[in-house]
């Protein structure tokens, strides 16, 4: 089923840091051309005003796809967001973030473009705010680990596809290929204090949201398909 419409934004609502949940901050998340966009437009320079567009509903066991692409940069500054965006899954409830927290709780299917050169830069990557995966049987600690997919450059559009079971196998696909997968995820050291929200330490299932970095992002659409647990 689409979980963006191609006309509003229904059923998504905006968290940004330093902002309270709702104010969507100098119209980051718009749709545009009937596409969902982050656009900074509005903005003068970036200060780490950290976004995330949170749909309304909780997962645990899905196929998230949807078709992205990026273009030119519209701010200048903090290059590691260059080209830079992403779906949280698993993600902790949006009203349980801080005023000021930059990211939720989640993990973070990393989405990636690059230039027109020989710059080598996968997409569907994984990064883990506030939480740790195993990945070929060891527990992985490192905040990012890049997939096997292609670098993608300039505007082209990508499919990308998340496979997920609960806390037992999470899968991601770029354009039909399987470039990722991994298990176990789980809240780390630091973030036990979010257990309750989770039933656990074990992230078995939360909220699904879209990162606004200071990168333009452009989605064609969102769908998703409910699994039997």
């Amino acid at each position: 089923m689409p979980i963006f419409d191609g006309k509003s934004l229904d059923g998504w609502v905006a968290k940004f840091a330093g902002y309270p949940l709702g104010d969507n901050y100098k119209n980051t998340f718009r749709v545009q051309d009937g596409y969902l966009t982050t656009n900074y437009d509005q903005y003068e320079n970036f200060n780490f005003e950290f976004g995330h567009l949170f749909y309304q509903t909780p997962y645990s066991h899905y196929k998230l796809r949807a078709t992205y692409r990026f273009l030119e940069q519209q701010l200048p500054g903090y290059k590691n967001a260059w080209k830079n965006n992403g779906f949280m899954i698993h993600s902790q409830p949006p009203e349980s973030m801080a005023l000021a927290q930059r990211f939720p709780a989640s993990l973070e299917v990393q989405l990636l473009g690059a230039n027109a050169d020989t710059e080598s830069r996968p997409t569907a990557n994984l990064c883990t705010p506030n939480s740790h995966v195993t990945l070929a049987g060891e527990l992985v600690t490192k905040h990012c680990t890049n997939s096997s997919s292609e670098t993608y450059r300039g505007d082209q559009w990508v499919n990308v596809e998340v496979e997920v079971h609960g806390d037992e196998l999470i899968r991601h696909f770029v354009n039909g290929e399987l470039v990722l997968e991994y298990s176990q995820p789980v809240l780390d050291e630091k973030s036990q204090s979010l257990t309750p929200l989770y039933g656990g330490s074990h992230l078995q299932s939360g909220y699904i949201a879209i990162q606004a970095e200071n990168s333009t992002v452009q989605f064609k659409s969102i769908e998703l398909m409910v699994l039997e647990e």
